[in-house]
C-alpha cells in the first residue's frame, strides 16, 4: 500500500515538474500566509483591552473575538478533508486567502462589535482551510527524508507567530491603532496572494466524493456546541441554560456523528484512525498542549496590563523573550525528534510546560514582572519542542492516503481545545477573583490569576504524565512501515 501511494505521489510530482525551487517557493508562501494568520489568532489579545473600550462590550464578550476565531475554525476543519480532496489545490487555496484577507478588511473598517466578529469568522473559516491545505501540501511535495525539517519550519509559523503577535501588537496599539494589526496583515496577505497566482500548482490528487450534508451538520452542532458550551461554563457557571444547553447538544450531536462516520463506508470524517494507539496520543498531546498554549496566550497580557497596571508595550516586552525562545526552538525540532525520538521530547517538554506554570501560581503584586517573563519563556520553549513534533508524530502513525483526514481531525480537536483553553482560564480567573474581592480587596485580581494557572498546571500534569506512561517508542519508527 506504502509503495502505492509513494508512486502515485512521485507520478504526481513528474506531472506537475515540480523542481526543488519551486517546492521552495511554494513552501515560503505557505509559511508567508500561516504566519500572518497565525499572527491574528492571538494578536488581539493585547489589542483586546483598547477595543473593549471603543466598542463598549464587556471582558467576557470582548473575549469571543479571539475563543470565537478558534470556535469558528473548530468547526471547519472537519470540511477540510472533503474540500482538500474533492477541489484542485491552486483554486481552493486562493479562494481561502482572498476570504481571510476580506475578513481583515471588514475588521479593520469596523465600526461595531458585530462587524469586527463578522470579520473575524470570515478569516476563522477561511484559516482553518488553509491551515489543513498547508500541512496536507507540505507533507505531499516533500519526500519523506524532508519532512521533519519542512514541519519543523512549519511549526515556526505556526507556534511562534501567536506567540510574537502580542509582542508585535502592544507597540502597534500603543503607537498606532489597534485597526493598523488588520492593516499589516491584509498587505502581507495580499502580496502572498499575487504570488500564489503564478508560483501554485495543483499537487494534491481530487476525486467526485459526494458531499454528506448531514455529516457536516452533525460536526458543526458537534465541534461548536462543545466548545461554545465550554466558553459559557467560564462566564456564567455549568447550570445556566447559555451553558449546559450548548454542552448537551454538542455531545449528542458528537455521539451521533461519530456513529455514523463509524458505520460510513467513505466517511466525511475517517475516525478509525484514532484506533492507532499513536495518532490517538498526538490527538490527546496536541489537545493539552493547545488548552495551555492558548490559554496563557491570553491570559499573560491580562496580567500584565489589567492586574499589574502596565502598558501593552511592558506587555509586548514581557513576552518577547518567549517569542525569541520559541522562534529558536521550533525550526530545530523536527530534527531533534528525528535524533532522540518522540519519548524523550515528550517528556522534556511537558515538564517545563508544567513547571513554568506551577511557578506562576506563586506570583504576587509584588513579584518582579520578569519573573513572570522568565516563566512564560520556559513555556515557550516547552511549546516549541512539542507542537509540530506531535502532529509529525501523530499523521506519521497512519497510512498516507488518510493524511488529510489525520490533519484535519487532529487541528479540529486542538483548535477546540485552544477555543476551550482561552475562554476557562479567563473565566476561572473574572470569578476567583470575585470570589476574594470581599477578603483581599485589590490582591483578588492577582489571586484569580493565580487559581487560573493552578488549574492550567492540572492540564500541563496531565499532558506530562501522558508522556511518561503511554509512550513506549524508544526511537522514531514509522508506523507505516510495520
Amino acid at each position: 500500500m506504502r509503495k502505492n501511494i509513494e508512486r502515485i505521489r512521485s507520478k504526481i510530482m513528474n506531472e506537475k515538474h515540480m523542481t526543488d525551487s519551486k517546492r521552495r517557493l511554494i513552501f515560503m508562501n505557505l509559511l508567508v500566509n500561516c504566519i500572518a494568520s497565525a499572527l491574528l489568532s492571538t494578536a488581539l489579545t493585547t489589542a483586546l483591552p483598547p477595543i473593549i473600550e471603543d466598542f463598549g462590550v464587556s471582558v467576557s464578550t470582548g473575549q469571543w473575538l479571539t475563543s470565537g476565531y478558534s470556535l469558528a475554525m473548530g468547526i471547519m476543519m472537519p470540511l477540510t478533508a472533503f474540500l482538500i480532496t474533492r477541489f484542485s489545490t491552486k483554486k481552493l487555496y486562493l479562494t481561502g486567502a482572498a476570504v481571510f484577507i476580506l475578513g481583515l478588511i471588514i475588521c479593520m473598517l469596523s465600526t461595531g462589535f458585530a462587524v469586527m466578529m463578522s470579520g473575524r469568522i470570515l478569516q476563522a473559516l477561511s484559516g482553518g482551510l488553509l491551515t489543513s491545505m498547508t500541512q496536507v501540501i507540505i507533507l505531499s511535495i516533500y519526500p519523506a527524508e524532508q519532512r521533519g525539517t519542512a514541519m519543523g519550519w512549519y511549526g515556526l509559523s505556526i507556534g511562534a507567530a501567536p506567540v510574537i503577535a502580542p509582542s508585535l501588537a502592544g507597540f502597534l496599539v500603543d503607537f498606532f491603532s489597534w485597526r493598523i494589526i488588520f492593516l499589516l496583515s491584509a498587505v502581507i496577505m495580499g502580496a502572498a496572494f499575487v504570488l500564489a497566482v503564478f508560483l501554485f500548482s495543483d499537487v494534491l490528487e481530487t476525486s467526485k466524493k459526494k458531499f454528506d450534508f448531514f455529516s457536516f451538520f452533525l460536526s458543526i452542532f458537534a465541534f461548536g456546541g462543545i466548545t461554545l458550551g465550554l466558553g459559557n461554563v467560564s462566564s456564567y457557571g455549568i447550570t445556566e441554560p447559555s451553558a449546559f444547553l450548548p454542552l448537551l447538544v454538542g455531545l449528542l450531536t458528537a455521539v451521533i456523528f461519530t456513529l455514523r462516520q463509524l458505520r460510513h463506508r467513505e466517511p466525511f470524517l475517517e475516525l478509525r484512525i484514532l484506533r492507532k494507539k499513536q495518532f490517538s496520543l498526538s490527538v490527546i498531546g496536541s489537545m493539552l498542549l493547545y488548552l495551555v498554549m492558548m490559554g496563557s496566550s491570553v491570559l499573560m497580557p491580562l496580567y500584565v496590563q489589567s492586574v499589574r497596571g502596565y502598558s501593552a508595550t511592558t506587555s509586548a516586552l514581557v513576552v518577547l523573550p518567549g517569542s525569541l525562545a520559541m522562534a529558536l526552538t521550533s525550526p530545530f525540532a523536527g530534527k531533534l525528534y528525528d535524533k532522540i525520538g518522540m519519548k524523550k521530547l515528550f517528556v522534556a517538554g511537558a515538564l517545563c510546560l508544567l513547571l513554568s506554570n506551577i511557578g506562576m501560581i506563586f506570583t504576587t503584586m509584588e513579584t518582579s514582572i520578569w519573573i513572570a517573563a522568565a516563566l512564560n519563556t520556559v513555556r515557550c520553549i516547552a511549546i516549541g519542542c512539542l507542537l509540530m513534533p506531535l502532529v509529525t508524530w501523530g499523521i506519521d502513525g497512519i497510512d498516507d492516503s488518510l493524511t488529510a483526514h489525520g490533519t484535519a481531525l487532529l487541528t479540529s480537536l486542538r483548535t477546540t481545545a485552544g477555543a476551550a483553553g482561552s475562554a476557562i482560564f479567563v473565566g476561572i480567573m473574572a470569578t476567583s477573583a470575585a470570589r476574594f474581592t470581599a477578603e483581599l480587596g485589590d490582591g483578588a485580581q492577582i489571586r484569580g490569576v493565580d487559581m487560573a494557572f493552578a488549574a492550567m498546571s492540572l492540564g500541563s500534569a496531565v499532558l506530562f504524565a501522558v508522556s511518561v506512561f503511554c509512550v513506549r517508542e524508544k526511537k522514531n519508527t514509522s508506523a507505516k512501515d510495520s
